[in-house]
Order: structure tokens, then C-alpha cells, then sequence
């Protein structure tokens, strides 16, 4: 639900305040949002991948420690899952966070397949006029 221009109002002034009273903490405000954690912990995930290049290729070298390199694969393995969970997550510029109140009501519970066949069976059994 989109706030009145009352509302509207009300924020920008109560943002302008901030900005006056405090213009340094205004600003650490506006960069801690979901975009920017999403992002920085995809960065951690690529820079995770590359240590885990990196140990994949010590292992090949020392042909006698084969566990690093297993260690290296599941290192890569896990931040890669890591990145692209994060990076489909992460908001786009100008859209809600997908955690907020109207993602909550429009989430429908998970129905069983026995109960979307059901379902669909009553509705074509109406259909029909039976």
C-alpha cells in the first residue's frame, strides 16, 4: 500500500531533518539496505571461490595431500551456490525488498499434489454443472 501524500510529506521532512541534523550518519543510513548486503556478500562468495581455486590447485601440486584439493572443490562448490542464490535475491535498484509486508500476504501455503487434484477435480466437476 502506497502512503498517502501526507505521509510523503511527513518522511521528506522528517529526511531532511536527519540530513541537517546529522548529515554524516544520514548518509551511513542509505547504503545498508538489502541491495548493498546482498551484493557484498556476492563479493565474498567470488573472492571464497577463488581460495577455493587456489586450494584446488595446491592439492593438484602437492600430489600427496589429495584432501585439499577436495577441500578446495567443496570451498568452490559452496561459495558458488552461495553467489547465485544471493545475486537472484538481491533486489533490483528502485524495488521492495522481497521481505516486506505484502511479499508475507501474497506467499500461499504449500498445498500436497493430492490437493491441487482435488482441487482442479471440483472445479471441473462445477464446470460441467454437476
Amino acid at each position: 500500500m502506497p502512503l498517502s501524500e501526507h505521509e510523503q510529506r511527513m518522511l521528506e521532512q522528517m529526511e531532511r531533518a536527519l540530513y541537517a541534523e546529522d548529515p554524516k550518519f544520514a548518509t551511513a543510513l542509505e547504503g545498508n539496505g538489502l541491495r548493498t548486503f546482498t551484493r557484498r556478500r556476492v563479493y565474498l562468495a567470488v573472492v571464497g571461490f577463488l581460495v577455493g581455486i587456489a586450494l584446488l590447485m595446491a592439492g593438484m601440486v602437492a600430489q600427496q595431500i589429495i584432501w585439499v584439493s577436495v577441500v578446495g572443490f567443496l570451498v568452490m562448490l559452496g561459495c558458488a551456490v552461495l553467489a547465485v542464490t544471493g545475486w537472484r535475491k538481491a533486489p533490483k535498484p528502485g524495488e521492495q525488498p522481497a521481505g516486506g509486508a505484502q511479499a508475507r500476504r501474497q506467499v500461499r501455503p504449500k498445498r500436497s499434489v493430492m490437493d491441487r487434484i482435488e482441487e482442479r477435480w471440483q472445479r471441473r466437476r462445477d464446470e460441467q454443472g454437476h
